[in-house]
C-alpha cells in the first residue's frame, strides 16, 4: 500500500464523499474511485459502503483509517525532521506562466500561499504551453498555467480563467469597420494575422485558426518558429495597417494612439487558461495555491458591468 493511497482513503472518509475528496485532492472523481477499488482488491476487504448520499467506512475501513493516520503522521514528522537539516526548511514551488496572463490572477493566490506557507518560495518562469507540459513531466516545474487542457492521466488540471479576445488594429482601420458593439470577425478578411508558432500550443493554435478560417480569414504567412508574441511585436505589426492581432480586454500593455483595441461581436474567440500539475503530487502548499487559483478564476469569469469588455459562457 502506497502513501498516496493512504492519503486518498483518509480524505474520502473525512469528506464522506468521493466528489468532495476528489476536489480536495485535486484529482478526478473516476480516478479516485479506481484507487479505492484497487485498494479494496489489494487488501481483500470492503473498506467503504457506497450510498447515493455519500460513502461510509466499514469496520475494516475504520481500522485502516486509524492505522493510515498514524503512518501518515509519522511520515510527515520524518519529512519535517529531515527538512531541518537543509537550512531553514524552505521549499521551492516552481511555476510556469504564459504571456498575457491577467495581471491580478496570481496576486491574491500567491499572497494566500505566503500567509499559509511562509517557508515556500515561488520561482516563476515564462514558458510556452508545450514547454510547460514537457517541464512538468520532467519534474522541472511543479505547476503550470497553460492554454490547453492536458491529455493523459499523469497531469491534473483545473480551469482558472476564460477571456474573450478582442482585436488590435490600426486606429483608422478600426474606425472604418467597427460597429456600435465592436468588430465582426469576418470584417478582418484581407488582413494578416499576427500569430504565434503552432509548436508553442498546438491544440489552442488549431482551435483558434479553425475559427478564424471559418470566418473567411486568410491567415497570411506562418509565424517564425520560436517567435515570442510579446506586446511590442503585436503593436509594431498592426500600427502600420494590413494586419490584426488578438488581445484580451485586460491587456496591461499601454496602447498608443495609432492602435485601437475593440471587442469582437459575439465573442467568437475565448482563450482559456488551466492550472496543471503532476497527478502524483501531494504537496500541501501546491494544493493551497491551486485552490486559491480556482476561486480567483471564478471571479475572473463573472460578468462585468460592461458586457462588451468581459464574457462568460
Amino acid at each position: 500500500m502506497e502513501l498516496r493511497e493512504m492519503r486518498a482513503f483518509v480524505t474520502v472518509v473525512e469528506e464522506g464523499s468521493l466528489s468532495g475528496a476528489a476536489r480536495r485532492l485535486h484529482v478526478s472523481q473516476p480516478a479516485l474511485s479506481q484507487t479505492m477499488n484497487a485498494l479494496e482488491r489489494q487488501l481483500g476487504v470492503q473498506l467503504l459502503v457506497r450510498r447515493r448520499t455519500g460513502v461510509q467506512a466499514t469496520e475494516a475501513g475504520m481500522t485502516l483509517l486509524a492505522e493510515a493516520r498514524a503512518v501518515l503522521s509519522r511520515h510527515d514528522q520524518a519529512v519535517a525532521a529531515v527538512a531541518r537539516h537543509t537550512g531553514a526548511g524552505d521549499s521551492m514551488l516552481r511555476l510556469g506562466i504564459p504571456l498575457e496572463l491577467p495581471t491580478d490572477l496570481l496576486s491574491r493566490p500567491l499572497a494566500d500561499l505566503a500567509a499559509a506557507y511562509p517557508g515556500t518560495r515561488v520561482q516563476a518562469r515564462h514558458m510556452s504551453t508545450a514547454a510547460q507540459f514537457a517541464a512538468l513531466r520532467a519534474g522541472e516545474i511543479d505547476v503550470g498555467l497553460v492554454r490547453e487542457h492536458p491529455l493523459g492521466p499523469d497531469l491534473d488540471a483545473v480551469l482558472v480563467v476564460e477571456e474573450a479576445l478582442g482585436v488590435l488594429l490600426a486606429a483608422e482601420q478600426a474606425a472604418a469597420i467597427a460597429g456600435s458593439d465592436g468588430i465582426r470577425l469576418d470584417a478582418l478578411a484581407g488582413l494578416d494575422w499576427v500569430g504565434f508558432p503552432r509548436s508553442g500550443s498546438p491544440a489552442w493554435y488549431d482551435e483558434l485558426t479553425a475559427i478564424l478560417r471559418s470566418h473567411g480569414l486568410d491567415l497570411g504567412p506562418d509565424a517564425p518558429e520560436g517567435q515570442e508574441l510579446i506586446p511590442e511585436v503585436k503593436l509594431a505589426a498592426v500600427s502600420a495597417g494590413g494586419a490584426f492581432a488578438l488581445a484580451p480586454p485586460s491587456w496591461s500593455q499601454p496602447i498608443p494612439d495609432s492602435v485601437t483595441w475593440s471587442p469582437l461581436v459575439g465573442h467568437p474567440l475565448v482563450r482559456r487558461t488551466w492550472a496543471v500539475w503532476p497527478a502524483s503530487s501531494h504537496r500541501r502548499d501546491l494544493g493551497r495555491l491551486i485552490a486559491a487559483l480556482e476561486v480567483r478564476g471564478l471571479e475572473q469569469v463573472r460578468p462585468a458591468a460592461d458586457a462588451g469588455r468581459l464574457w462568460r459562457p
